[in-house]
């Protein structure tokens, strides 16, 4: 990783994260994201990615969470402290778990929502074109109500209005949470195509990890607020332990239920 990390355009180093003052969520976390490239981090619920992207994105405070050590650097500029409005005009855009769109509005004024940054009529025209370009079928919808658009529609409209802000940076957390698999493979699909022709660096967060390992060179696996593996996904995809606990198999090549797997996990803690 040494060369992605030369041309990082994100790095995190030795993070600490706490909320409400009490309660340490991120305890020395150290990734590094190149330019133009994706990145992706697993983990089990509970683990710390979203709290990690939350740090990233400048969101922590809106929930009483705060960078308590370490640094973020940003393009070699340190931005933890900066303010969410100020880092999304920079060219970090978090895409929040859940599709979280304006149910109120339609499928292109939720778009127009993502370019408030944005002062040039003309540049939102342009950057909406952009979007219509790789969504087609958000250009049949864009007068039809967000909160009638189907799941993967509305994951397509959350993709669209971050690309709206003009990114270097993506953030993006569980894009397939909910999806069907032919659904989850176009959402990839597309993921794919804007990494390759806008240049945009990714951080990914994603439960589906065999797909995560697919579309990201290079992955990070957290647990209880640590990295306890990285390497590229080739790599991890070959190893017992990502095999076991995250892909559910066994050595031997047979699924294990999710039960006998949380279960040895709590056990392998306690003997720790």
């Amino acid at each position: 990783m040494a060369e992605a990390v030369a041309e990082s355009i994100l790095k995190l180093n030795n993070v600490e994260v706490m909320y409400h003052e009490v309660i340490l969520v991120l305890k020395g976390l150290s990734i590094s994201v190149p330019r133009e490239g994706i990145i992706a981090l697993l983990g089990a619920n509970g683990a710390g990615k979203t709290t990690t992207l939350k740090a990233i994105s400048g969101l922590l405070k809106h929930e009483d969470g705060e960078v308590t050590d370490g640094s973020i650097e940003y393009m070699g500029e340190i931005i933890h402290k900066k303010p969410a409005d100020e880092l999304v005009r920079k060219g970090i855009f978090q895409i929040m778990e859940g599709r979280r769109v304006f149910e109120h509005l339609t499928i292109e004024q939720n778009l127009i929502v993502g370019a408030h940054c944005v002062k040039d009529g003309a540049n939102i025209k342009q950057r909406l074109e952009m979007v219509y370009h790789y969504f087609p079928r958000l250009h049949d919808m864009r007068n039809v109500v967000a909160g009638f658009a189907s799941g993967s529609e509305q994951q397509m409209t959350v993709v669209g209005r971050a690309l709206m802000a003009g990114p270097k940076l993506i953030l993006l957390d569980e894009p397939s949470m909910g999806l069907a698999p032919m659904l989850i493979k176009e959402i990839f699909d597309i993921i794919r195509v804007l990494h390759e022709e806008q240049k945009l660096s990714i951080l990914l967060v994603e439960q589906n990890v065999k797909l995560a390992l697919t579309i990201a060179p290079y992955a990070y696996v957290m647990e209880l607020g640590r990295i306890v593996m990285e390497g590229p996904s080739e790599k991890l995809k070959d190893n017992p332990d990502i095999k076991e606990y995250y892909l559910g198999l066994t050595e031997a090549g047979g699924r294990k239920s999710f039960r006998a797997i949380k279960h040895y996990k709590r056990k392998k803690r306690w003997l720790a």
